[in-house]
């Protein structure tokens, strides 16, 4: 373990954790945050009620937590392709899935998990990119 640990590039996983979070305010914001808002029932003056600051914030600890989990798992010698490749199975494999068996006893709809689990299979995509980049 302490061998993986060594071989980490810590700024390729705070970059690759920062895309997702910027990614996400694209998709859930002029993409599909309307439509998001819609399937959950909020408003503009809902979404005001939160604590922005803590939204944000442990939002981003969470990317940068999922950037460094994929790049544990991706390992050292990735290239672009295989980290790409990655990212999009892991998003499409294993947490599109996974939120589809959520949403299905759930009863939630069709629309909300092509939002939530479309954002979550870019985001990992872009991630896996940007570290097997470096």
């Amino acid at each position: 373990m302490a061998n993986a640990f060594e071989h980490l590039n810590w700024l390729a996983i705070l970059v690759s954790g920062l895309s997702a979070f910027f990614i996400g305010g694209i998709w859930y914001g002029p993409l599909f945050g309307k439509a998001w808002m819609a399937e959950f029932g909020f408003t503009e003056e809902d979404l005001k009620q939160r604590n922005m600051s803590q939204v944000f914030g442990i939002s981003i600890l969470l990317a940068i937590f999922a950037a460094f989990n994929l790049a544990m798992f991706i390992g050292p010698e990735s290239d672009v392709t295989f980290g790409a490749m990655a990212g999009f199975l892991a998003g499409l494999g294993w947490v599109a899935t996974m939120t589809g068996i959520q949403y299905l006893f759930e009863m939630k709809t069709l629309r909300l998990f092509l939002i939530n689990a479309g954002y979550s299979t870019i985001a990992l995509t872009v991630m896996g990119l940007i570290l097997g980049a470096w």
